[in-house]
């Protein structure tokens, strides 16, 4: 068993292994960097830290809403960098077995850009665990 944090982005539960988070935030907003892709919310300092924020819901392709009072900036760190993903809640640790995790379907697979690295059923929900390495390599990658 290894403990994952469920966010939620629009209607759908995400997971990501709490060894990656190091912390939550509330979200008030960023400041706009010019130049980053449309998904770079902007920076904010988090505890002396200055972190970019990568807005989940544009870097899966959905609208964009205003922040909510349940928004959460969830700081994680992979691959030595740190970066902020903004989801529009994030309340709730779980345990999830290793073989619980299954594979995407090829279908999903394909079509999430390889965002989702596995599947998991919790009691009548399911969760999609997410690659943050893949999330924030891509920014990485073809950052301006």
């Amino acid at each position: 068993m290894s403990l994952h944090v469920v966010l939620k982005v629009a209607d759908t539960e995400y997971v990501i292994s709490a060894a990656e988070v190091l912390h939550m935030e509330s979200f008030t907003g960023a400041t706009r960097v010019p130049g980053t892709r449309p998904y770079v919310s902007g920076l904010i300092q988090i505890r002396g830290r200055v972190v970019p924020v990568i807005d989940l819901r544009t870097r899966f392709g959905l609208p964009t809403i205003e922040p909510t009072l349940d928004s959460r900036v969830i700081v994680v760190q992979s691959g030595g960098r740190t970066v902020g993903l903004l989801v529009d809640s994030a309340r709730e640790v779980v345990n999830i077995a290793a073989e619980e995790l299954r594979p995407p379907p090829e279908v999903m697979a394909e079509e999430s850009a390889g965002f989702v690295r596995s599947v998991a059923k919790l009691g009548k929900r399911f969760v999609m665990l997410v690659d943050v390495g893949r999330i924030i390599g891509e920014e990485q990658d073809h950052g301006s």
